[in-house]
């Protein structure tokens, strides 16, 4: 089997074929496990400001840092199988679990190019190191698949890596978005929000074994971890670079459409739609807005039951849907 992969590791080539008639006008899909990849998301509409979207936040079986692979493997078939049902011309897996886990799995199944967000970001944190010396951060499962350090690794040998498991982080950022208090807030333009006593002490608390290992970048190796910046800055210090994969990612992204001519054109009618698993779709659309910097107007609520009844062929859902 021959596959060709760029260097984000999207597939072209492998398990299953492309199919024709996939048009520049359909949308991106990007799904998370809950509203953490709603991060890489702002920064696609942001750069990328005809395209239309589709996100989906797996909010009801959120965190996946804690599941096993082959677990995580099947979530994403499904959602999967969800996009191709919507037409979508792309999937951007914007969870570092799901990437870690999933990656080389829904390249082979799936009838569109599939971006994890591994790679990006290990390419930015290689750009942004002076002393040769990372740090990453990321769920249990991440940081046990070793992809981190392994894409590091393979892109520059002389570069180490310092692997540290934040198990709180991804829980208390979804605790604090379920509480509503930032119903009003943008965390771009008001990043401190999430300063509160609880969290600094879980950074804290969490980041203490990378405290005097020389690292000077830190990778947030999952898409919830920018809310916690702030608080990460200042158990780190101001001398460490920290790196998020989203504009990476954007660039990826952007980069793949541009060589496969499917970059939307400019007829100003990019739409955003939203799915999540979540019970409470109306703390989803808060704590979503809080993370867009839009509102989420369009919501859709999709059972588990639904997903886990979807078929695994990539190509066929796509050849229903037409």
């Amino acid at each position: 089997m021959n596959q060709l992969t760029g260097p984000g590791q999207i597939g072209i080539a492998g398990g299953s074929s492309r199919p024709r008639g996939v048009t520049a006008d359909e949308p991106i899909g990007i799904f998370d496990s809950g509203m953490g990849g709603l991060t890489v998301a702002r920064s696609i509409v942001d750069s990328l400001p005809d395209e239309s979207v589709v996100y989906f936040g797996d909010t009801k079986r959120c965190p996946y840092g804690v599941r096993k692979p082959a677990e995580i493997r099947e979530f994403v078939r499904q959602i999967g199988s969800w996009f191709m049902r919507r037409r979508v011309k792309v999937i951007v897996i914007a969870c570092n679990t799901a990437t870690s886990a999933a990656l080389p799995m829904a390249q082979r199944t799936f009838g569109v190019p599939v971006i994890g967000v591994v790679d990006p970001g290990a390419r930015a944190a290689i750009q942004s190191t002076r002393n040769g010396r990372v740090g990453v951060i990321a769920t249990p499962l991440t940081i046990a698949s070793d992809a981190y350090a392994s894409a590091i690794r393979r892109m520059d040998a002389g570069v180490s890596v310092v692997s540290l498991a934040t198990p709180d982080f991804v829980t208390i950022v979804e605790d604090e978005l379920a509480t509503g208090r930032h119903l009003h807030d943008d965390w771009r333009r008001n990043n401190t929000v999430f300063m509160t006593d609880e969290v600094r002490s879980v950074v804290r608390a969490n980041l203490s074994p990378l405290v005097g290992t020389g690292i000077d970048t830190l990778v947030l190796g999952c898409t919830h971890f920018p809310l916690l910046a702030p608080a990460i800055r200042e158990v780190l210090g101001p001398d460490v670079a920290i790196v998020s994969s989203a504009e990476e990612t954007t660039k990826e992204l952007a980069e793949t459409l541009r060589r496969r001519r499917q970059l939307a054109g400019a007829s100003g009618a990019a739409s955003y739609r939203f799915a999540t698993t979540a019970d409470d779709i109306t703390t989803f659309a808060a704590a979503g807005q809080f993370i867009f910097g839009r509102p989420l107007d369009s919501i859709e609520r999709v059972d588990v039951d639904e997903l886990e009844g979807l078929p695994t062929t990539g190509a066929a859902t796509r050849a229903e849907a037409r």
